[in-house]
């Protein structure tokens, strides 16, 4: 069982890859008839928490019914609060940081197989996958307690994450979403610089890599030539994940982001110039010790100016071990739920004037699932789980399949999804 972010997921999937070279039949989310449950937990807010201890508990009631045999426990919740978790709950067999897979596949009375390296069992659908290229953070944003629970920033060299997407496409996969604390970070442990761009570069030459996305970017220090590749390299998708959390001077200062208003907006503009039509997705904290009215009007107006192709809304939590947590949490429950709604509606509003101009349009569209009147895709401009879809209608000429391209043509649009018929097969 996995919980909280793609991280996590591709965690659990070197897991299961590490099990299945030993004979252990293993299934991702739905083994009704497993006789062990391994939890792989979440522990960055407290609604992921909270979901976390309630998953453990489930499994703990079930192994106390006999329906199960043991319950394992890894994953962020654990690496942090593993001393706590042992006194509060009884009935787990065994407790493990992040990354300890020798510990419990030593447990579970087998070895870790060092050279399974890059191996990997897909949990997610086999024609995407997530490519995590390097582990922890040597930020220290002060709301966030990932340095703490994850350590210091560790990239993954190149050619092992080349090596790694070869194998992946030749398994079906065609996007490869890079994932990390944070992207534009990649490679100054290794080589003394920046190395973003130069992967990607090696990545967009593997044969049959149709899409290459880029989750979890950092306003500083972002590294122009990833735009440049961006604007030339047809299988770099126009999309940019950048949570920048505030325009407010002083709460960007507060959150220890090493952004100003300025550099923000400059890079927004940036962005849109090198590639004019990217994507880009962001997200933001309301409610943060010692936001004003004024810091968050100024924060509404920055949105609804710059017009975010996709946006989302944290309320701020008290991470212990911050330098947020240090601070009076003073800005009401019911306020941060008011401007909450507010920006959400805002973006609403947004999202469907953006995608209202893309009827009559065509796309490539990536075909993710299939329903009973539509398939279900996405464009570039979309990343799974998180974005808009493509519901394409169904007839009985359509004939599409799971995992490949097409082209669509948008008839509808609403602030979520859009709704397209097939073009024709794409070529």
């Amino acid at each position: 069982m996995t919980l909280g972010c793609s991280k996590n997921l591709v965690d659990s999937e070197v897991l299961m890859a590490q099990l299945r070279a030993q004979n252990i039949e293993v299934v991702h989310e739905k083994g009704d008839d497993a006789n062990i449950v391994i939890i792989n937990t979440c522990g960055f807010i407290n609604d992921a928490k909270e979901e976390s201890i309630e998953t453990i508990l489930d499994f703990v009631q079930a192994k106390d019914r006999g329906e199960i045999e043991k319950v394992y426990v890894m994953g962020c919740l654990s690496e942090r609060y593993r001393d706590e978790l042992k006194e509060e709950i009884e009935g787990v067999d065994g407790f493990y940081g992040v990354g300890q897979f020798a510990d419990i596949l030593s447990d579970l009375g087998v070895d870790y197989k060092k050279e399974l390296l890059g191996d990997r069992v897909l949990s997610t659908p086999s024609h995407y996958a997530y490519l995590k290229i390097s582990e922890g953070c040597d930020r220290r944003c002060s709301f966030c307690a990932i340095p703490l629970i994850r350590g210091k920033h560790i990239s993954v060299p190149v050619e092992e994450l080349v090596e790694e997407a070869k194998g992946l496409v030749a398994q079906g996969v065609k996007e490869l979403i890079l994932i990390a604390q944070d992207l534009n970070y990649y490679g100054l442990d290794l080589y003394g610089e920046r190395r973003l761009g130069d992967l990607l570069n090696q990545l967009s030459g593997i044969p049959n890599l149709e899409w290459i996305r880029l989750h979890y970017t950092y306003p500083a220090g972002f590294p122009d030539d990833v735009l440049d590749l961006m604007a030339k390299k047809s299988n770099i998708c126009n999309y940019i994940d950048i949570p920048l959390q505030h325009i407010s001077e002083d709460l960007l200062k507060s959150m220890k982001r090493g952004a100003s208003e300025e550099t923000t907006r400059n890079l927004v503009a940036k962005f849109r110039s090198k590639v004019p039509d990217v994507a880009l997705r962001t997200t933001f904290i309301v409610g943060y010790p010692g936001e004003t009215e004024e810091d968050f009007q100024k924060l509404k107006q920055f949105v609804a100016e710059t017009r975010f192709e996709r946006m989302g809304v944290f309320q701020y939590s008290e991470e212990e071990g911050t330098y947020a947590a240090t601070l009076d949490d003073d800005v009401p429950a019911d306020v941060k739920q008011r401007r909450t709604d507010e920006l959400m509606d805002l973006q609403q509003e947004i999202s469907l004037e953006i995608n209202k101009k893309k009827e009559g349009k065509i796309f490539k569209v990536l075909v993710d699932n299939e329903e009973s009147d539509y398939f279900i895709g996405r464009t570039e401009f979309d990343s799974p789980e998180v974005d808009n879809e493509v519901l394409i209608l169904k007839d009985e000429s359509t004939k599409i399949e799971i995992g490949e391209f097409c082209l669509v043509k948008i008839i509808k649009a609403d602030m979520f999804d859009i709704i397209g018929e097939i073009c024709s097969d794409f070529e």
